[in-house]
């Protein structure tokens, strides 16, 4: 224990800080209804088409006022009525008669003729006022319709930036925008798509090529240190004590080659799968459930569970190293006694699901999320050197995210976890 000058002890560091929580990117499917959404094309046509509108009503008002304008201006007799010969009738401006039988007046016919001729104006209004708006109508749809159209060729070079990047998600680094046209913004955010693009095409056959020459370079030596030992291990002469160092020296050189073999598979998992093909859960829990069937059964471990069919698209190789590691893992952190694997599969409208559920040590909540961590462990019952090297769980976060999938775990309340996977089908 370490001491200040002053001779008192001098205070422990601060503990590290938990690493930062793993984010998970789950499966989000598309809506029922995809043309319903605000999108710009349809924002456009209603902003473009409802100025139109608004610009036809304050025409058809000012028209609308100013007929009725002059309608009013020109409906004064510009005559004077001083005699009446014959008295006529009309179906729509009727001429008032007498009550005595006698004719009218000037004055009075005057006035009748009058109120006749605003009886006119005013249906002559209501009929250019129904046109107009039918007009008014007529247009506004084929506005909206032209405005749609315009929308639409205005925003189609954007609508192929969104496929290229669409088929870029889908690890098809290859594609390119190659937009033609006029040097305008969208050329111009097309052409740095392109150029980010190429950086990144760069980037990941790099990536891959290091993982070739990695796997190459770090099998190799491994490869022959373990011949060597079990060369040396199978010398009937060799003493006691060199058989336990061959042994250990044995053990040490496996855990390296799982841990290569780990590292590498969880970079070569990282992207999204393109080679797709129908695979059915059941049948990849059953076989790793085989595989880890030895395993268990020396430590007492009983494997159960039902797995009904679920199908599917995916890498049939990759879905079973998930379902293998999470068997494992299952097995090989479970209670010494009395211990069980639950493995259970089933299909649900529109995904399947994995489930993994093992009794074991108590997981705190908190810790659950950090053993989807690379190297990270329990800090009690994981830490043994025997148990693995730390990327099982890592392994299976990679690969469920490659497969558009999500994977939660939770601890359950006896002690151990419930892992569930579910992809889309």
């Amino acid at each position: 224990m370490t001491t200040s000058t002053s001779g008192a002890p001098a205070a422990p560091p601060p503990p590290p800080s938990a690493p930062p929580k793993p984010t998970w990117d789950p499966f989000q499917p598309r809506g029922a209804h995809p043309w319903l959404r605000p999108t710009i094309r349809i924002r456009l046509t209603l902003l473009y088409g409802g100025m139109f509108l608004i610009a036809g009503m304050v025409l058809l008002t000012i028209i609308y006022l100013l007929a009725a304008q002059a309608l009013k201006d020109g409906s004064h007799l510009p005559f004077q009525i001083i005699g009446v010969r014959d008295q006529t009738t009309d179906a729509v401006c009727p001429l008032p008669s007498r009550a005595d039988g006698g004719g009218l007046t000037t004055s009075e016919l005057t006035a009748a003729v009058q109120q006749c001729m605003e009886r006119q104006r005013q249906i002559a209004l209501d009929v250019l006022l129904q046109r107009s708006l039918l007009a008014l109508l007529g247009l506004a749809v084929a506005a909206f319709a032209f405005g749609y159209v315009m929308a639409g060729r205005v925003l189609s070079p954007l609508g192929r930036i969104t496929r290229t990047a669409q088929q870029v998600a889908g690890s098809d680094l290859h594609r390119r925008i190659e937009l033609d046209g006029p040097d305008d913004e969208l050329k111009e955010l097309a052409d740095t798509f392109d150029r980010m693009l190429d950086r990144l095409d760069r980037a990941f056959t790099a990536q891959q090529r290091f993982v070739a020459n990695a796997s190459h370079e770090l099998r190799t030596p491994l490869a022959i240190n373990r011949t060597l030992l079990e060369v040396q291990l199978s010398d009937p002469d060799a003493p006691p004590e060199l058989v336990q160092l061959g042994k250990t020296l044995l053990a040490t050189n496996e855990r390296s080659e799982q841990l290569v073999e780990g590292l590498l598979l969880l970079a070569r998992s990282e992207n999204e799968i393109v080679d797709r093909k129908p695979v059915d859960l059941a049948e990849v829990a059953s076989q790793a459930l085989e595989q880890a069937r030895g395993e268990a059964r020396a430590k007492g471990v009983e494997l159960r569970g039902v797995r009904q069919p679920a199908y599917v698209q995916g890498n049939g190789v990759l879905l079973e190293r998930v379902a293998l590691n999470l068997v494992q893992n299952a097995v090989r952190y479970n209670v010494p006694e009395d211990g069980w694997v639950s493995v259970a599969t089933r299909a649900q409208p529109g995904q399947a699901v994995l489930e993994v559920e093992n009794t074991g040590p108590m997981v705190p909540a908190y810790e659950v999320d950090n053993l989807f961590e690379p190297f990270r462990r329990l800090r009690t019952e994981r830490t043994g050197s025997d148990k693995g090297v730390g990327l099982g769980l890592s392994i299976v976060r990679s690969v469920v995210r490659a497969h558009g999938g999500m994977v939660l775990a939770r601890p359950r309340e006896d002690g151990g976890l419930l892992v569930r996977v579910t992809l889309p089908v």
